[in-house]
């Protein structure tokens, strides 16, 4: 089966999506709450999430969603709700059109902060191994988002356990492939670069790349991870400690005889940056035995980096595994890298965890 419209439809609400969520990036306040495990939620995520629903919605009606987020804080926050509704009602592709060609495409605007808020709601599937369902993380990297860093917009579809559609909106990312792999998203002295990028895969189609626009997609060219000798990789890491194993990546990074200092990075923007060839390894080790990934944080990664010549598995070398529900309940962390240097990467990572456990 091919997943052309699916690709177009995710495409697109993906772009439509970081609109919002830059509005917001620029402005001082961005009305952030705590969620209850104490992670941030800004309304960025929520107005990137009702834009997206809405037009996975009208496109797909009968495929669920597991979306991060939910609705409850805004219909407790009434004030909170209008600040994300006077967002989403304004933003749509098309020069601000209201019934441009693209934008009819998505089903075009919410019709009130009601339909909004059901929309946010509607990312309540529990996903599992039978059946299509869409993973959406709104705003991957929250934390980087509110400082200033990387942040990824995510979504990717899911069929009967396997990730077979993967769009990343990363607009902070410079368009240029090869622009050297920094955390920076500053547009001083050197680092002057166009900002804004658009990957996407199709399961056995390979991975692509494009500048992030406003109006309808802009062209694409195919993206393909380097095999560099294993000194010379680039790995990426987390910038949050408690996300990562920062010391065991150190002490891989030091097996495996890589000198460079890692760049530590917010959000899938990691995924994008190795599948272009930016960076060559991306780990993601567990910090603690109860910590448990999240699907919407890893499947639309996993598909383009894989599409784009790499491997993605857990850190004991098994295949991630999309269909336990809306966790990677069977992972245990993540390691990306070329097919040329997986097996000695995970050789690593296996011999510095069981000497740790030791």
């Amino acid at each position: 089966m091919t997943y052309s419209k699916e690709l177009r439809i995710a495409s697109l609400a993906v772009q439509r999506a970081t609109i919002l969520t830059q509005k917001v990036f620029h402005e001082k306040v961005k009305g952030t709450v705590s969620k209850d495990d104490k992670s941030p939620v800004t309304i960025g995520d929520f107005g990137a999430q009702a834009l997206i629903i809405q037009a996975i919605k009208y496109n797909f009606p009968k495929d669920e969603i597991v979306g991060e987020e939910e609705a409850s804080t805004l219909r407790e926050k009434p004030e909170l709700s209008k600040q994300v509704w006077d967002l989403v009602k304004e933003v749509r592709l098309g020069a601000g059109e209201k019934d441009s060609e693209v934008e009819k495409e998505l089903g075009g605007s919410l019709k009130s902060s009601e339909q909004m808020l059901d929309a946010i709601d509607a990312g309540n599937s529990a996903g599992g191994p039978k059946g299509r369902f869409w993973a959406l993380d709104p705003i991957d990297g929250t934390k980087g988002f509110l400082r200033g860093g990387q942040y990824a917009v995510c979504l990717a579809l899911i069929v009967d356990g396997e990730v077979k559609v993967g769009v990343l909106g990363c607009p902070n990312l410079p368009v240029d492939d090869k622009a050297p792999l920094s955390a920076d998203v500053s547009d001083s002295g050197e680092d002057k670069h166009q900002r804004g990028v658009l990957f996407a895969a199709v399961y056995g189609e390979g991975a692509t790349s494009q500048p992030l626009g406003t109006e309808d997609l802009l062209p694409h060219h195919a993206v393909h991870m380097k095999n560099p000798p294993i000194k010379e990789a680039t790995f990426c890491e987390s910038v949050e400690s408690g996300h990562s194993s920062h010391g065991d990546q150190a002490r891989i990074a030091e097996k495996l005889g890589i000198s460079k200092p890692s760049v530590r990075m917010d959000s899938q923007s990691k995924y994008g940056s190795v599948a272009r060839g930016a960076g060559d390894l991306y780990l993601r080790l567990p910090v603690s035995a109860t910590y448990v990934e999240k699907i919407w944080d890893h499947a639309a990664g996993y598909l383009i980096v894989g599409e784009a010549g790499g491997v993605v598995t857990d850190a004991e070398g098994n295949k991630v595994d999309f269909g336990q529900g809306r966790t990677l309940a069977k992972n245990k962390g993540i390691v990306a890298a070329p097919k040329s240097l997986h097996a000695e990467v995970i050789s690593a990572v296996k011999s510095v965890l069981s000497a740790k456990a030791a």
